[in-house]
């Protein structure tokens, strides 16, 4: 199965989890999972959340920023693959001045 992330329209999600600025999204979703092509601008992140239900790996395209997964820090930067397992919590932050790009999937358990 192809998703084609261009024909999806984009998405403006403000205070995503209580994040600041907002997220950017091309979003598909169905029963089994989320799949998310994101974009966070200078200055905007995801919002602290625990994931109770699911997991979620977050892909880095382009850019950095910094992840903290249960209260420690990690630099993200292209190539770079974060996952946070169901039962652990996690927020993304673009600390940078340029944007970030990330593709983000979440399982449906």
């Amino acid at each position: 199965m192809l998703i084609d992330f261009t024909k999806i329209p984009e998405t403006s999600i403000k205070n995503f989890y209580g994040g600041e600025k907002e997220l950017l999204t091309n979003m598909y979703t169905d029963e089994r999972a989320r799949i998310m092509k994101i974009k966070l601008v200078p200055g905007a992140s995801v919002g602290l959340h625990k994931h109770e239900t699911s997991s979620e790996i977050v892909f880095v395209l382009e850019g950095t920023g910094t992840a903290i997964y249960d209260g420690q820090k990690e630099k993200l930067h292209a190539g770079i693959c974060h996952y946070c397992p169901k039962g652990h919590s996690h927020t993304i932050i673009n600390d940078s001045k340029k944007d970030l790009f990330f593709y983000a999937v979440v399982a449906n358990q």
